[in-house]
């Protein structure tokens, strides 16, 4: 069953003067291999309008490839700010997924362009940041900017992935998109990591026992 996120949560902000709240999500954070990705996206106080436009947006993982590529178009053209942070690999390792998942988002609200007066985030507190900011359980169902911008990180990553398959060819990125397979896990054990796995992630540290 398909949940049709909606603006309930985005208009009383607006009815407020809160014109410029963004929505935050992430993409990647349980895969083996590769960045995590953060979207944030300001979308205009439109109402029912912004609703007619942006029929299709829900939780990017309802979603299949094509119908996010195609609304991720259509999400850039009507918002009124949106942008893509990332936390590399190694950050991961340094810190632990949570911390580079924070550091992703504040990133993407940093490129943003503009200062928001509010943020509403999927399941994340971003205590470093001083913009009000509220935090929901399965907000990329329940809110049309966290959807948004659940669409724009998933497929801003896809594509990263698709390009580090060709630099790290026999992983099978473009297909799983670093996540743990069966392909995957197969390519580990006869090729062994490449410098895009994060290594303080279980499965790489069972196959290499005192990297992490």
């Amino acid at each position: 069953m398909h949940i049709q996120p909606d603006l309930s949560l985005e208009t009383p902000l607006w009815l407020a003067g809160l014109h410029r709240v963004a929505g935050l999500d992430e993409a990647g954070r349980g895969a083996w291999a590769g960045p995590v990705a953060a979207a944030a996206v300001v979308l205009p106080p439109s109402g029912n309008t912004l609703l007619a436009m942006l029929p299709g947006v829900r939780d990017s993982k309802q979603m299949t490839a094509n119908q996010r590529v195609r609304w991720a178009e259509k999400i850039r053209a009507v918002a009124a700010a949106w942008a893509v942070g990332w936390a590399t690999c190694e950050e991961i390792d340094a810190q632990g997924i949570l911390p580079a998942t924070r550091l992703a988002m504040q990133r993407a609200v940093a490129q943003l362009g503009l200062l928001p007066e509010h943020l509403l985030i999927d399941a994340v507190r971003l205590p470093a940041l001083t913009v009000p900011q509220t935090n929901l359980v399965r907000g990329d169902q329940r809110s049309l900017s966290i959807a948004a911008a659940s669409v724009l990180a998933k497929t801003a990553r896809d594509e990263l992935l698709r390009e580090l398959d060709g630099q790290f060819p026999g992983y099978g990125f473009a297909a799983h998109k670093g996540y743990g397979t069966a392909r995957h896990r197969r390519a580990l054990d006869d090729l062994g990591p490449c410098p895009q796995h994060r290594m303080s992630f279980a499965p790489l540290r069972v196959r290499l026992p005192g990297t992490f």
